[in-house]
């Protein structure tokens, strides 16, 4: 026996209407726009045993040029010479104190060129900073160097190994380190070593239609003890008017990091610092170097992780998502955490110093709570499409740079506690760079 639906049927299946009733209706889909302005403010804060040379090695990774003497050994202006970029880097350099790096960027006016950021009585670079966009780069044709098609070309394997230590502890762990010859060396040994876990997003930058600060024409450092909680407004051609914000006061600058460093009698490094309010977790890691067999260099890499990690993405801004990942894998240091030991032995001496007392470049970062400002808020009412008008972005973080093997004013102990009394002699400039390097 054939049955057939009747029309009404049919027309019911096909509208979702069954015996239960009517479907829940597909949910409306709110129509979100990027905002027509967007500005980034990067606040950091640095402190060195050595803040000359972190400055300056600071300055040359942001692209301020090579320092002078007196850059180097911390002499000079300083009130002015700021470049922008000295909150950022992979490698945690940064001149002393507290800096900051601010941007703008306007979808009204694509070729933005400079524009005002208004800031608080406080910063002490009150009434305002002047924002710069560098001018677009021309091209120039470069012609291919010539050559010798007749020559056969010379290779060389290259001598050496690098060796990546994990982990805090007074002893290194069992299976490490894990070693790359760069003789021998092939994809699958780099990809198993050269593990970079985080991600930093994108904060300011100065780039052609993004003014930014500091600048040429407004080289101002920010002035010791600087406060940039309170109001701040940018405006400019295309900045929509009323783009007005305030920074909360748990983020503005954080405070310095300042870690002792004792010697233990088993050979490690013990580091200890006060935990930062503000900090939300912390990440340390040493590199240097030391002679290695049949006249190669070995480059040794240390980091805090539980994980083994180079540390290289670690050492800048990372998201409060990322935060949460990272201590879940401990691969960072909890923000209760208030000591860490790098092991003995690593950097091929007491004291972790090498040849001529010479050590490991030691870097640390705590990182800081982030902030987002936005207007209008978003609609509740998903049927309501959300055009935000502005919107602005504030990072923070504290980071802190020191050189193995070398007492500093944080390290806690007499110099004569620190080195055998045949080696008192303090290492120069020079001696520390070459240990940094194994040559």
């Amino acid at each position: 026996m054939t049955h057939r639906l009747s029309p009404l049927l049919l027309l019911l299946v096909a509208s979702g209407v069954g015996a239960q009733g009517k479907t829940k209706p597909a949910p409306v889909q709110q129509v979100v726009k990027p905002p027509v302005a967007q500005a980034w403010v990067d606040l950091a804060t640095h402190h060195s045993d050595m803040p000359g040379m972190a400055g300056a090695l600071g300055q040359m990774m942001s692209g301020g040029g090579l320092p002078s003497l007196g850059q180097i050994f911390g002499r000079g202006d300083n009130t002015r010479g700021n470049t922008f970029g000295q909150t950022q880097g992979g490698f945690g350099f940064g001149a002393s104190g507290q800096v900051m790096d601010t941007a703008v960027f306007s979808r009204a006016n694509r070729g933005l060129s400079e524009a005002v950021q208004a800031v608080p009585a406080e910063s002490l670079l009150a009434p305002s900073l002047q924002l710069l966009a560098p001018q677009p780069e021309k091209p120039s044709y470069e012609p291919p160097p010539e050559r010798d098609e007749d020559r056969e070309p010379q290779y060389e394997k290259p001598k050496g190994k690098l060796l990546l230590y994990w982990g805090c502890g007074e002893a290194v762990r069992a299976g490490q380190p894990r070693v790359l010859d760069f003789a021998n060396m092939n994809l699958a040994d780099v990809q198993r070593i050269m593990v970079a876990r985080g991600s930093t997003p994108q904060g300011a930058r100065s780039q052609p239609g993004v003014p930014a600060w500091p600048n040429k024409a407004d080289d101002r450092k920010v002035p010791a003890g600087s406060r940039v909680a309170g109001e701040h407004a940018f405006s400019g051609q295309g900045i929509p008017e009323g783009f007005r914000f305030q920074i909360r006061p748990e983020n503005d600058f954080m405070p310095a990091l300042a870690v002792q460093r004792h010697p233990s009698p088993s050979g490690a490094t013990l580091l200890r610092w006060q935990p930062l309010a503000q900090a939300r977790a912390y990440f340390i890691s040493a590199m240097g170097g030391k002679p290695g067999e049949e006249g190669g260099a070995e480059m040794v890499m240390w980091t805090s992780s539980e994980l083994p990690d180079t540390g290289f993405a670690l050492h800048d801004y990372q998201t409060p998502a990322g935060l949460e990942r990272l201590l879940k894998e401990q691969v960072i240091l909890p923000p209760a955490t208030q000591e860490c030991a790098i092991p003995a032995g690593i950097f091929g001496g007491a004291g972790q110093g090498g040849p001529g007392g010479a050590g490991g470049m030691l870097r640390m970062m705590a990182y800081g709570p982030e902030q987002w400002a936005v207007h209008p808020p978003r609609p509740t009412d998903p049927k309501i499409a959300w055009e935000p008008q502005w919107q602005v972005r504030v990072r923070t973080k504290s980071s802190y740079f020191a050189l193995l093997g070398m007492p500093g004013s944080e390290s806690g102990a007499p110099q004569e506690e620190q080195a055998p009394k045949e080696e008192r002699k303090k290492p120069g400039v020079g001696d520390l760079l070459k240990g940094l390097f194994g040559r």
